[in-house]
């Protein structure tokens, strides 16, 4: 597939007035509000476009599966550091791009967003857009590379991204520690403030789980004085990875309850914020205490309310009704920016309407 190609079918749809649904290999159609339009898949227009180990970035085709770009950077023992989710081995860059999620590691090693040096996209006019660079002191200004992070296609089409990698850890060890969910909380912010090797944490079910990276010394430095239970390897990989996947224990049983009427939602809070009060349902909590995912049937308008008082808000993560929408009511001010935002890229309307907002 080329890009004279991707172009004409937008021209096509501009001129028509058709709508186009953006498709990688359809791992996260579930996410955001319902999937609208003709289907435009970008699976065709995939590959490594370059790859430079010394210089810890790689620019890659939108359609490439995640899992082919990791296998390329573990030959060279380098790695996506904020771990995306690949959702049972499927997923393409263009669309983990666009949902803009991380994985475990990002408490420690930033959002992908943070991570995203540059993108080319083809707008509502079909005109090919290059934003950033593909070195961290190209990015200067108005960073609309990192805009397009999580904006779900709606502002474009995603051509190809650079993003910064990292070398993968020379150590780590996963510890086990049996504590309820708010001394767990205090424990994660008594530590995040120590010159300590965290990197990755999970409390669920009366059990904290924490994984520190790094150098060897500073590794067992840290084992040795928080103590906890070690957790060996062979075991430890298959957490994080299950985790990282959203296919351990917690979200099989979340995408049980799911079938069953409740919702899956994943909740953004400071890392201070304390447990939870009047909210009734099963908990994760990632990220030092910012992300907690919640397994319950409680009401959209109470949960919403109950984050916001925390300083956060909730996302319908998954569900059967999503009447409530996918994501937290903007404010006007910002509702406006953003619809300026998709008049600017998309005029007509063609990328994934409705998909981010319903009103976008």
């Amino acid at each position: 597939m080329q890009i004279a190609e991707l172009q004409e079918r937008v021209r096509a749809a501009a001129a028509s007035g058709q709508k186009l649904c953006i498709q990688g290999q359809g791992s996260k159609a579930f996410y955001g509000e319902a999937p609208q339009g003709e289907p435009l898949s970008l699976t065709g227009f995939s590959g490594i476009s370059s790859y430079e180990p010394s210089e810890l970035v790689v620019t890659v085709k939108a359609g490439t599966p995640i899992a082919e770009l990791e296998q390329a950077l573990a030959e060279q023992n380098q790695h996506l550091a904020f771990e995306p989710p690949r959702f049972g081995g499927q997923g393409t860059v263009g669309g983990m791009v666009a949902t803009g999620l991380s994985g475990p590691a990002r408490m420690s090693q930033g959002a992908l967003r943070e991570h995203v040096l540059g993108i080319t996209l083809l707008n509502g006019r079909a005109e090919a857009l290059s934003f950033g660079g593909t070195v961290m002191k190209n990015v200067a200004g108005y960073d609309a590379s990192r805009l397009i992070a999580g904006s779900l296609g709606i502002l474009g089409l995603i051509l190809e991204v650079s993003l910064k990698v990292l070398p993968r850890p020379v150590a780590q060890t996963t510890l086990r520690f049996e504590m309820a969910q708010a001394q767990a909380l205090q424990k994660l912010n008594q530590w995040g403030g120590q010159a300590l090797p965290l990197h990755a944490s999970a409390w669920w079910d009366g059990a904290l789980v924490l994984r520190l990276a790094g150098a060897q010394a500073a590794v067992d430095a840290a084992r040795h004085k928080l103590g906890g239970e070690a957790i060996a390897p062979e075991q430890a990989e298959p957490f994080w990875t299950g985790l990282r996947d959203h296919g351990d224990e917690f979200f099989q049983a979340a995408a049980r309850a799911v079938r069953g009427g409740a919702s899956l939602w994943r909740l953004s809070l400071p890392q201070t914020a304390p447990a939870l009060a009047q909210v009734h349902g099963e908990q994760l909590i990632e990220w030092g205490g910012a992300q907690r995912w919640l397994t319950t049937a409680m009401p959209a308008a109470a949960l919403r309310e109950a984050a916001a008082q925390l300083g956060g808000h909730a996302t319908l993560f998954l569900g059967q009704d999503k009447r409530c929408g996918a994501f937290a009511p903007l404010p006007p001010p910002l509702l406006r920016i953003h619809r300026e935002l998709k008049k600017s890229f998309d005029p007509q309307g063609v990328f994934n309407p409705g998909r981010l907002y319903a009103d976008l």
